[in-house]
């Protein structure tokens, strides 16, 4: 399928020719809306298989030792191949700078995580006064000595004195809640475990309510609760469970934030990926009298709405007959639609990402032509200035409703990772700490190109590559991109590209339809029947890359994860002449079966279901796993993890499987390669070890696949 030099005598001729392990094909066949469907690997689904009860131990020993062949013929690959050590090394460098994130504001105080050096997990650090002499709250990896143990989320109470903070390990997301004592150092009693996320302190600094799940085998039990501290959590009052029957019962379910002041509470609930119904309670009636009564903002509407209080006014970002969102005033007292008051419009050039409120300042984040701009407007919604940003790039600010400082996050392809002290009345900027990264910035360019779709829409695209770059087709090309769920690629530093791009390699992202960059109708043109338009603006996007003469099929890598490893997978097995290596994240693959494992079912409002017949069809037609054929596949790299929460590791097993029996090319030049981490999840919370493995092998397959690496 294309011309690729032979990989013999740096990795030993003999380990490349003999292939990976082989795999027992067992074949089950479903009948679907009349449609039979073949599946030889459904036995790699191991105990997670709905029609298994309980745990079959001998199954999962199977499983498992397929995993550790399949893990073992992967290492003997990309351990062995050329400049493999050296790649490491220079990662590890670039990765060992670690890096800083925005303060969060209480009383004198401020908190934020740290990561420095070759420390395995970030630590929390704070500071009395915003001079004052930095000092370690909490770190994890004193408590584990592997380096898998996670600070997830944190949150000071109003005064400072207390934090609370969720931990988990091992990547499984299922964070349990612990208070600290800012000042003794000492952990109070109290411990809620259930996949908590944080939590809202009431003023009295002593109480909070909470989100947790009330069964972590069951991703649909989602409650609100309240606690005071030294209560055990059994004795929480439930306010709010997640619905038992409907198709509201399989969302991601119920959660709520309160006001500064402890009158009022928002309760929202899920109704599908990116909509909620919301409500707002009176708490002081709930303390008094134990009246949980919930008032409608806004029910039943296909709209994603969310806010902040200050006094007795919600003010309220909602895409309710606003597809790019707007801001409005609700006022607590009479809430529903037709007594809001719009006070920043929609605008048509640019999406409303946030707010949030300082002392007399409205905050509004837009994402404009995918990259991010800052309004700052009066309570009443008069419009001040904009905020200037150091470039075009990624930005996010954290403000408090007491104060007119603020921290600006800020970074770009060719802007290291900064945070900024800003004074939001005067407009003052000043850098409060910035990572130093071992790279020259100065060395790449960036800029953003335009391109048609199959059915002829523009869709955007970053490019990122070293400065006079040369268009003759020969450059190795990586082209990433997600395309779903409302979430936008926009501009960010990654320290580690920087080896791609000194050795002459362009990164390319495409903007594509189902994410947010150009608002709600840019996602609802990539979800549901339309998914197959985001595997359309992917596939564009190479074309465009090869007519322009950035790159050739023989050069060109593509890369995702999660949602983005459904989008490479798409794209493999519907035009797999394009492209000289895929990597396939933690991915979504058979799309027939995804909905049965873990919480999969919070996504049918995004992908469809095959239970539903003319979902079938849509699903069937694109799914990776259902649409593999016997002809020559480009290399493929698949990744899962084990103690994935959201992504069951079976979708990279079956595919690997599958792809390895069939394909046509030679596994010594293309192989199928899977690595399963045993001691991680969907992604976060890995150590840095593992996160240096992990980028090591990506890069290296693509540098070999892609002609960057000078194999003999």
């Amino acid at each position: 399928m294309r011309l690729l030099c032979v990989f013999l005598i740096v990795t030993s001729g003999a380990l490349a020719q003999e292939g990976p392990p082989p795999t027992e094909a067992k074949s089950v066949v479903d009948e679907v809306h009349g449609q039979r469907i073949e599946d030889p690997y459904r036995w790699l689904e191991g105990s997670a298989a709905p029609e298994i009860e309980g745990v079959d131990a001998a199954l999962e020993a199977k499983v498992g030792a397929w995993t550790d062949a399949q893990n073992a013929y992967t290492r003997r690959v990309l351990d062995n191949l050329p400049g493999r050590s050296a790649l490491e090394g220079r990662l590890r460098e670039l990765m060992s700078v670690g890096m800083v994130g925005s303060p969060r504001m209480a009383g004198n105080r401020y908190f934020y995580s740290k990561r420095e050096g070759d420390q395995a997990q970030s630590v929390i650090w704070m500071r009395e006064g915003l001079d004052g002499e930095p000092s370690v709250l909490l770190d994890p990896n004193t408590l584990d000595p592997e380096g898998l143990t996670t600070v997830s989320w944190f949150a000071p109470n109003p005064s400072g004195e207390l934090l609370a903070f969720g931990m988990y390990r091992g990547g499984d997301e299922n964070s349990t809640l612990y208070v600290l004592d800012v000042v003794s150092g000492e952990w109070l009693a109290d411990e809620i475990p259930g996949k908590v996320r944080g939590c809202d302190w009431m003023p009295d600094g002593h109480s909070f309510f909470y989100r947790r799940l009330a069964d972590l085998e069951n991703p649909y039990s989602g409650r609100v609760q309240f606690h005071r501290l030294g209560r055990h959590p059994r004795q929480d009052p439930i306010l709010f469970e997640q619905y038992t029957e409907g198709p509201l019962a399989t969302t991601y379910g119920p959660w709520a934030s309160i006001s500064d002041d402890g009158r009022w509470m928002q309760l929202g609930y899920a109704t599908g990926t990116r909509d909620n119904d919301l409500w707002i309670i009176d708490l002081d009636r709930w303390f008094r009298t134990g009246d949980f009564v919930r008032r409608d903002v806004i029910v039943g509407q296909k709209a994603q709405s969310s806010g902040e209080f200050l006094g007795d006014t919600l003010f309220l970002q909602t895409n309710l007959d606003a597809p790019n969102g707007r801001i409005v005033a609700v006022d607590l007292h009479a809430p529903k639609v037709d007594r809001w008051k719009t006070l920043v419009p929609e605008r048509t050039d640019a999406v409303l990402q946030g707010f949030s409120l300082a002392r007399g300042v409205l905050v509004a984040q837009y994402l404009e032509k995918a990259s991010s701009r800052i309004e700052l407007f009066d309570l009443d919604g008069s419009n001040r200035r904009s905020l200037g940003l150091p470039g075009i790039g990624r930005a996010g600010l954290a403000t408090s409703p007491d104060r007119t400082e603020a921290f600006l996050s800020f970074s770009s392809y060719n802007i290291p990772s900064s945070i900024y002290r800003v004074d939001l009345a005067s407009g003052e900027r000043k850098l409060w700490e910035r990572v130093d990264v071992p790279v020259d910035p100065e060395l790449v360019t960036v800029k953003q190109v335009w391109y048609p779709s199959k059915d002829g829409t523009k869709i955007s695209m970053f490019l990122v590559h070293r400065k006079g770059l040369k268009l003759d087709g020969t450059n190795p090309t990586i082209l990433y991109g997600y395309g779903g769920f409302n979430v936008s690629m926009q501009p960010g530093f990654s320290a580690t590209m920087f080896p791609w791009y000194e050795k002459g390699g362009v990164y390319a992202v495409a903007n594509l339809r189902g994410g947010g960059e150009y608002g709600r109708e840019w996602h609802e043109a990539g979800r549901l029947a339309r998914k197959q338009n985001v595997f359309d603006d992917f596939i564009a996007a190479a074309e465009w890359l090869i007519d322009q003469g950035y790159t050739q099929p023989a050069h060109l890598g593509i890369s995702g994860g999660s949602n983005g490893g459904l989008l490479t997978g798409a794209a493999l097995t519907q035009r797999p002449e394009l492209f000289s290596a895929v990597i396939s994240a933690v991915p979504l693959l058979d799309m027939i079966r995804y909905q049965h494992f873990l919480m999969a079912r919070y996504w049918i409002p995004e992908y469809g279901s095959s239970e539903d017949a003319q979902q079938f069809k849509t699903l069937m037609a694109y799914s990776p796993y259902q649409n593999i054929k016997r002809l020559a596949y480009p290399a493929t790299m698949l990744t899962a993890g084990e103690n994935d929460a959201r992504v069951h590791p079976l979708h990279a097993r079956k595919m690997t499987a599958r792809l390895q029996a069939t394909t046509q090319s030679h596994p010594g030049q293309e192989p199928i390669l899977l690595w399963v981490d045993r001691d991680a999840g969907h992604g976060a919370g890995k150590s840095l070890d593992q996160r240096v493995r992990d980028v090591a092998d990506q890069r290296i397959f693509m540098m070999w696949q892609t002609g960057m690496l000078a194999i003999q």
